[in-house]
C-alpha cells in the first residue's frame, strides 16, 4: 500500500501562497513508496530540489497528512517506473502559474509535485491537480 503525503507547513512564503490560492491546507505532495530507518522514501517534484527526485524524508505528523492509496504491487511498480523515467525533469513553474492563469500552458517535459504524482498514478489531465484537489480526489476514492 502506498501513501501520498501532503505538506501543510507554512514556513515559506511559497507554501503560504500555494495553500491560500488553492484554498486548502496543502502546498506540496510526496508519493511515499516505503520506509527506512531514516524516514519515508518519497518521490515528487520539488522546486527546492529543481524537479523530480527521490528523497528520504522524516514526515512529521504536525506538518504532513498521509492518505493511503490502494495500489496493487504492479501499479506501485508502474508509478515508481514513471518517476524513474522522468527523474531529473525540471520543476514546472509555468504549469504552477496555470492555477492563476489557466491560459498559461504547462511544459509536458516539466512537472510540479501534485502533477507528477497524478501522472504516476495514471490520472487523466494530471496538470489539473493542485495539492488540495489531489487530496480531495484521493479521499473521495476511499469512500
Amino acid at each position: 500500500m502506498a501513501k501520498v503525503a501532503f505538506y501543510k507547513g507554512k514556513s515559506r512564503i511559497f507554501n503560504k501562497l500555494v495553500s491560500w490560492w488553492t484554498r486548502g491546507p496543502y502546498s506540496h505532495t510526496e508519493l511515499v513508496i516505503g520506509e527506512v530507518s531514516e524516514g519515508s522514501v518519497c518521490w515528487s517534484s520539488s522546486y527546492l530540489d529543481k524537479g523530480i527526485r527521490r528523497k528520504v524524508i522524516k514526515l512529521n505528523p504536525d506538518l504532513w497528512d498521509l492518505i493511503e492509496v490502494d495500489l496493487t504491487a504492479v501499479e506501485l511498480g508502474q508509478a515508481q517506473e514513471w518517476f524513474h523515467q522522468h527523474e531529473n525533469a525540471a520543476y514546472d513553474v509555468l504549469g504552477l502559474v496555470g492555477f492563476i492563469f489557466r491560459r498559461v500552458a504547462d511544459d509536458h517535459r516539466k512537472f510540479f509535485c501534485s502533477e507528477a504524482i497524478a501522472a504516476a498514478l495514471k490520472f487523466n489531465d494530471a496538470w489539473r491537480f493542485d495539492p488540495n484537489t489531489l487530496a480531495a480526489v484521493l479521499r473521495n476514492a476511499k469512500k
